[in-house]
């Protein structure tokens, strides 16, 4: 278990009394007004500045449940395009991050495929191809959890040390809804009824193979409910553990993050267990259509920011948000306040 950076209660605190003396009725800017506080205290200043150094980094790996079962409605195949996509800049990430001035980084941990025509920097954290099939046997290797967590780490610092002011965590892999709805109900304690979505859009048939995978998986993995590791190394894939070290090392560091997804959010529940007091530093971006992504939310207590339906990953559903955490403290930075307001004169009887 680690321990985690403590947020800045004098600077929420500092926040809140400017938030309720601008020139407004109080609380009538909503869930901005907690969103420039929550600034506050995880910048360390009652006076929060818009993130201006923004870092996505999507975690790339392929799935074991995907080989012999159809989970998904594509082939994996498609993992390996869409890492080559994004570093053509093709795709919604990449789009999304130009037009919010976010940069993107692409991290191959788990890709069935070499990749080797990609730069070295892509495939610098690999810990292996592919994960194990997780409703029939361990989805990794003795070892290889403490790789993949380790990994996510040093990407965190690498990009900390960069100068990231604001780290987003993205995913690609096909099969990978079917990972984190296991380890949504491994750690709730819920059956796959409850955590099984559509993930890519799958028809009824393959929903209830997703489904049945899902329940054997969870069966699995009840003797690991409140290990984390356990959970990563049984029914997790290299590529969750390594967004998972990524979040932790983020609260260790002090530096905040806006989730996106399912897939973030299992991971988040994970990062929790291994680092509680951690999700004081991540702010939910969107609420996606997979019921595990709702329900990860809910044993959070985060609420978010945006519910457009999305389903797409790759961290897209937070950068449609991004926009709204940089509004946030400028309306606390830019709005005179309340005392200040020059009222007219009562008129004389």
């Amino acid at each position: 278990m680690t321990r985690v950076r403590t947020i800045d209660e004098a600077a929420r605190e500092g926040a809140r009394r400017r938030v309720d003396g601008l020139a407004k009725p109080l609380g009538s800017l909503g869930r901005l007004e907690e969103l420039a506080v929550w600034l506050a205290g995880v910048q360390g200043t009652a006076e929060p500045r818009a993130p201006r150094d923004v870092s996505v980094v999507v975690f790339a790996g392929d799935h074991g449940v995907t080989s012999d079962s159809s989970v998904s409605a594509y082939p994996r195949a498609v993992t390996a395009a869409m890492v080559r996509e994004f570093l053509r800049g093709g795709a919604a990430v990449n789009v999304l991050s130009g037009a919010h001035g976010a940069r993107v980084r692409v991290v191959d941990i788990a890709v069935d495929d070499d990749l080797a025509d990609t730069p070295a920097e892509v495939r610098r954290h690999k810990v292996r191809r592919t994960s194990g099939p997780i409703h029939r046997e361990d989805a990794l290797a003795p070892g290889e959890v403490e790789a993949a967590l380790a990994a996510g780490r040093a990407v965190a610092d690498e990009e900390i040390d960069a100068g990231a002011d604001l780290l987003v965590p993205g995913d690609m892999g096909i099969g990978n809804t079917t990972v984190a709805a296991t380890l949504v109900g491994a750690v709730l304690g819920l059956d796959a009824d409850n955590v099984v979505g559509r993930g890519t859009g799958v028809d009824d048939e393959t929903w209830r193979v997703k489904r049945d995978v899902v329940a054997a998986a969870l069966e699995r993995a009840r003797p690991h409910r409140a290990d984390a590791v356990g959970l990563l190394r049984t029914v997790g894939s290299a590529d969750l553990a390594a967004a998972t070290g990524f979040l932790v090392r983020a609260a260790e560091r002090g530096v905040p993050v806006l989730l996106d997804g399912v897939v973030s959010g299992a991971c988040a529940l994970l990062a929790e267990q291994l680092a509680p007091g951690a999700v004081a530093w991540w702010y939910a971006g969107h609420r996606s259509t997979e019921p595990a992504h709702r329900l990860a939310l809910e044993a959070l207590d985060l609420l978010p920011l945006l519910d457009l339906e999305l389903r797409l990953g790759e961290a897209s559903g937070a950068l449609a948000a991004l926009p709204l955490l940089r509004t946030a403290p400028l309306l606390l930075a830019g709005m005179t306040t309340l005392d200040s307001v020059t009222l007219p004169e009562p008129e004389s009887v």
